[in-house]
Formats: structure tokens, sequence, C-alpha cells
């Protein structure tokens, strides 16, 4: 003697429900494989950007040489 029995929207609900957990797992998955991906693409880039040569800056301006003027009168 069944105590309760499944009726046919029940079950189509069930197994919809259960499609849908199963495609958010999956999606969950892809997505972290997709970042961890794009993670070690990133890191590889900014360690070329480091070891990239960079160009020499110019030298810093000399102080200008403080010359007094002679003023002369007459």
């Amino acid at each position: 003697m069944a105590a309760a029995k499944i009726t046919g929207p029940g079950l189509c609900a069930m197994a919809c429900a259960v499609a849908i957990l199963w495609s958010c797992l999956v999606g969950e998955h892809v997505m972290l494989r997709r970042a961890a991906a794009e993670r070690i693409r990133v890191l590889r880039e900014i360690e070329q950007l480091q070891k990239k040569a960079r160009p020499t800056p110019a030298s810093a301006p000399a102080p200008a040489a403080w010359h007094r003027a002679w003023v002369a009168a007459g």
C-alpha cells in the first residue's frame, strides 16, 4: 500500500528542479575554470611587463649657476 503517490505534474516539477540544479552546477564549474585560466593569463602578462626593458630616463637637469649681476653706477 502506497502512502503517497507522485502525480505526473509533480514528477515533472521534480525533474525540472533537478535539471536546473545540474545546469547551475555545470555553469559554476565552467565559470571557475574560465576565471582560473584568466587569472593565469593576467599573472603571466604582469610578469612579462615587469621583465620588459624600460627606457632609461634622461638625467635630471643641473641647477642653474647663480650669477650676481654687477651694477655699475655711472
